[in-house]
């Protein structure tokens, strides 16, 4: 299959099997028939690009419920750390943090459920990372943690005394102060 689990309940990490030839490679990075296959029934509705230079750290990120995203995270240039936070209320794993290197030469990609929060930070040069969502952005609902939360100690691969953050991200509360609307549940 090509889903590995990572130790915490729902958090995914996606491999599509590459087929490499002298011409180069081919691979489907999304095949709703192997997410069904794992259980996984997602509408995805919107895909999202952003290119960023090294250093550059972007999160930690939710949008609250009704309008919590599930977001499949993959790397087309460059190399991240990808970061995602258990935050669903009742969770064995809640505040647990998990940490993958994704880039546009392993492939790998993570499927970030509702109830996380989700950050990454830019390891090369420049790197375009591509994900799809299943649900609209909405404003209102946004929501975040503190990318240097003691609490969560996240190794984010790179000198935080030089990361490139936004004025948005710099005042996110700790994970201890945030607000969200998350419920594990454990009858999936």
């Amino acid at each position: 299959m090509p889903f590995t689990e990572t130790g915490i309940p729902d958090l995914l990490v996606y491999e599509p099997r590459v087929f490499n030839d002298n011409r180069g490679y081919f691979f489907e990075s999304y095949s709703e028939q192997a997410f069904l296959q794992q259980g996984l029934q997602l509408k995805f509705v919107q895909d999202n690009q952003a290119r960023s230079t090294y250093g550059v750290l972007r999160g930690l990120h939710y949008q609250q419920e009704p309008h919590a995203q599930t977001k499949l995270v993959r790397v087309l240039e460059g190399r991240i750390i990808d970061v995602a936070v258990d935050i669903r209320k009742g969770s064995p794993t809640y505040g647990k943090v998990f940490t993958i290197e994704l880039s546009a030469e392993n492939k790998k990609q993570l499927l970030v459920p509702k109830g996380f929060a989700h950050g990454y930070s830019v390891l090369s040069e420049t790197a375009e990372v591509m994900y799809k969502v299943d649900n609209f952005y909405h404003k209102a609902s946004e929501g975040g943690i503190i990318y240097n939360d003691p609490a969560l100690n996240i190794d984010w691969g790179i000198s935080l005394t030089d990361a490139l953050v936004s004025e948005k991200d710099v005042i996110l509360p700790t994970l201890e102060n945030c607000t969200h609307n998350f419920v594990y549940n454990s009858d999936k």
